[in-house]
């Protein structure tokens, strides 16, 4: 089939959007479709599309709907979708998850915040991660890694604050990915290096620093206020990196509701004690330890591309289209 696949990211990002449509692109693409990958939809030729994002890519969305009424459309929901624009863009939003045959969440929460009358196309796919490079951690200092962009959904500078104040023997050291998305975000990352001896921010980097970055590390912390399903926890588990995160939906739905390593978001106080138990308690960082290496099955690439398959198959279906 020809697949057009809509993603409202830029090629050059490094955000969760464009890793999302470029590993299902390939994934898709090997199972014998040919995908084609753009910002928006302009009547390019297409059998199927999947579009990323209710609200950004909504103009396409609804363009192909229009264009093609009887061709399958896939709308995959988002973390600002989800927890953002189905309230401050509620109109736009639900006409394309009106106008989608399936669609697609990306943890096991995102059923609650679907409108009931939509919940019957819905599925879920998790997001899979390649198998991390073998683990080193760095034995000098508790390496603590914190990857995603730098703005307000993401609460990106958290981990810093957390570490400001702890007790003079504590090895713990905070590593920050990703690139800000405003002057005023880099100002802010780069006076809390300044002011924070523990901190350091390294900006965008690429994917292989990353992967190298977690191999020295000994945990992730995600600290968002909203995720959709965030490719990064995948990507730590996979590492053998425990995971800490915000408790928020996005967060749940992967790790499960009973995960030891969660805290209250936005609680400086609450994480700071998280990590130095982590640093400190053997035992509890077996149990987050533990709780990871369980859920490696669910980010499972072939697992992945099993569930696109399902999903093309059954939204040709719906549709009474022949694949």
């Amino acid at each position: 089939m020809r697949i057009h696949l809509i993603t409202p990211a830029p090629s050059r990002a490094r955000g969760g959007n464009w890793t999302t449509a470029a590993r299902w692109a390939s994934m898709l693409r090997g199972l014998g479709h040919r995908v084609e990958v753009t910002r928006d939809y302009h009547g390019e030729p297409a059998d199927l599309m999947i579009a990323l994002h209710a609200w950004r890519s909504a103009d396409s969305i609804t363009r192909f709907a229009n264009e093609h009424p009887d061709r399958p459309l896939v709308v995959v929901l988002t973390g600002t979708d989800a927890y953002r624009f189905l309230h401050s863009h509620p109109a736009q939003t639900l006409h394309s998850i009106e106008l989608a045959h399936v669609l697609v969440g990306l943890h096991d929460l995102i059923d609650e915040v679907v409108p009931v009358e939509h919940r019957g196309k819905l599925r879920v796919i998790h997001q899979s991660a390649p198998v991390g490079l073998p683990r080193q951690p760095a034995r000098r200092d508790f390496r603590v890694c914190v990857a995603g962009h730098l703005r307000e959904e993401k609460d990106p500078l958290r981990p810093a604050y957390a570490v400001r104040e702890l007790p003079a023997d504590s090895r713990i050291r905070v590593d920050l990915f990703g690139g800000a998305h405003s002057p005023e975000w880099t100002e802010q990352a780069q006076a809390e290096m300044a002011a924070n001896p523990r901190f350091h921010w390294h900006g965008e980097v690429p994917r292989h620093r990353l992967r190298r970055a977690f191999a020295r590390s000994h945990l992730l912390v995600l600290p968002s206020r909203m995720e959709g399903g965030a490719n990064v926890v995948g990507e730590a588990v996979v590492a053998d990196l425990p995971v800490v995160s915000s408790r928020i939906h996005g967060s749940i739905g992967l790790l499960g509701e009973d995960y030891p390593g969660f805290y209250p978001v936005a609680d400086t106080q609450a994480l700071q004690g998280l990590l130095l138990r982590a640093e400190r308690d053997v035992e509890f960082y077996g149990d987050l330890e533990y709780a990871c290496r369980a859920l490696r099955p669910m980010f499972d690439p072939a697992r992945e591309q099993r569930e696109l398959e399902k999903l093309v198959r059954d939204v040709c279906r719906r549709t009474g289209t022949d694949l």
